[in-house]
């Protein structure tokens, strides 16, 4: 697992259509906190791009406000069939250094990274290389009996393992990809199965996290290499994704085009969370967590991505470059119908679950994609395959009000509040 070949990708490549190509659309104009005006000049005319999503319509104004009141921080991307309608760039990507945050910065996407798992283990399905149905014991060993005989890829994948897995230090600093590595290789084999699998959706437990990165490792068993080295060359790579990676921690530290992470605190300031590792965030959902202790993400957390290369693996997917049309389907399909949210109430649209995201029926379409949150970024990238839109939404700061911006994505996008 040599340097230059695990921790993500390297200046040259990052210099490409995702990072300083993307940054010198959107550099002229604006104050070190306001709006870049991104490509929207060439916006896409016509009867089929609502005026809410355009420049200066609502969703425009709506994003601007929460920025001007520092309730947002980082990039907001709207495309339609493969072309920017709207794009906007807010506040700082490094305060220290004085870096703005533009089109070219990579955002830390926490769980909205899941999804380039599923991708990897169906391109392998599809080389007839594993099985969705393969259990686990038919790839690695060490696991508990009952897991290895009974839990599949396709529960790994849709969250229903029924795995329960020993809760994770969030104080713990890691050093070195190798370390992360064997960590996830010792915490998954501790696992223990709690729940028939197939019965139930554990996507918000210990049990679920593991099965993911059981997954990861179920990938590396096949390709004899790394997960970050498979999903950096097979999916991020094919896809053209050039300023999209699980990044060290020392990049992180030093490479301008990666968004550090501030973290709001007790008394209302906000600290960068790689450059302060004892803190953490004080959000409810993600208390005590800082990606920046990682070292370096996993399959299940802590990968980054620009916006632009967000609207390119929506490209990819449409046009079968990283997986065939079948298997596209199979990645965007409804698999487990959800009967309500988190907190118990009924939701607003027509509900499942996928490939490591949910999918949803919203004004008579599909819409497929992911959000994630931690301390110091939150996320949110959504593609609507029946109309070609897409919608990024990535933020350096772990206090937005991230649902009320999709809210606003979605309304602006289909009409639907």
């Amino acid at each position: 697992m040599g340097s230059d070949s695990v921790g993500g990708i390297d200046r040259r490549r990052l210099l490409g259509r995702g990072g300083l190509a993307a940054a010198g659309a959107v550099a002229a104009g604006g104050s070190l906190v306001g709006a870049q005006p991104g490509r929207a000049d060439s916006a896409p005319t016509g009867s089929d791009i609502p005026p809410d999503t355009r420049p200066g319509g609502a969703y425009d104004r709506y994003v601007a406000q929460l920025a001007a009141e520092d309730k947002f921080s980082g990039v907001v991307l709207l495309a339609h069939k493969g072309r920017t309608v709207l794009s906007r760039s807010y506040g700082m990507a490094d305060k220290e250094k004085g870096i703005r945050n533009h089109e070219g910065v990579a955002v830390n996407l926490s769980s909205g990274i899941q999804p380039f798992l599923s991708v990897a283990v169906l391109q392998l399905a599809q080389q007839g290389k594993l099985g969705l149905a393969d259990t686990v014991g038919t790839h690695l060993t060490g696991f508990a009996e009952d897991i290895a005989e009974q839990v599949t890829i396709h529960h790994l994948l849709t969250t229903t393992s029924g795995m329960s897995a020993p809760e994770l230090d969030l104080q713990r600093i890691f050093h070195s990809k190798e370390e992360v590595h064997e960590f996830n290789r010792q915490w998954t084999r501790q696992a223990e199965l709690a729940a028939p699998p197939g019965t139930g959706n554990q996507a918000h437990t210990n049990g679920a996290g593991a099965g993911l990165a059981t997954a990861a490792q179920i990938v590396e068993a096949v390709t004899g290499t790394t997960y970050w080295d498979y999903v950096h060359e097979h999916v991020f790579g094919r896809c053209g994704m050039t300023g999209t990676a699980f990044y060290t921690r020392p990049q992180w530290l030093t490479d301008e085009h990666i968004a550090h992470s501030y973290m709001r605190q007790a008394d209302g300031s906000r600290v960068d969370a790689v450059r302060n590792l004892d803190k953490g965030s004080l959000t409810p959902q993600i208390a005590g967590k800082n990606p920046g202790r990682a070292f370096i993400g996993y399959a299940t957390d802590d990968g980054f991505a620009t916006a632009p290369d967000l609207v390119r693996f929506a490209n990819a997917l449409h046009d079968g470059t990283v997986l065939d049309r079948p298997f596209a389907d199979l990645l965007t399909g409804a698999k487990i119908p959800r009967g309500s949210g988190r907190d118990g109430s009924p939701l607003a649209h027509p509900s499942f679950t996928g490939y490591t995201g949910p999918i949803k029926i919203i004004d008579g379409q599909w819409l497929f994609g992911r959000g994630g949150g931690t301390g110091g970024s939150t996320a949110n990238w959504n593609i609507y395959p029946d109309t070609g839109w897409v919608g990024v939404i990535l933020s350096n700061y772990d206090d937005v009000p991230i649902q009320d911006i999709t809210q606003q994505e979605l309304k602006a996008i289909t009409g639907q509040g």
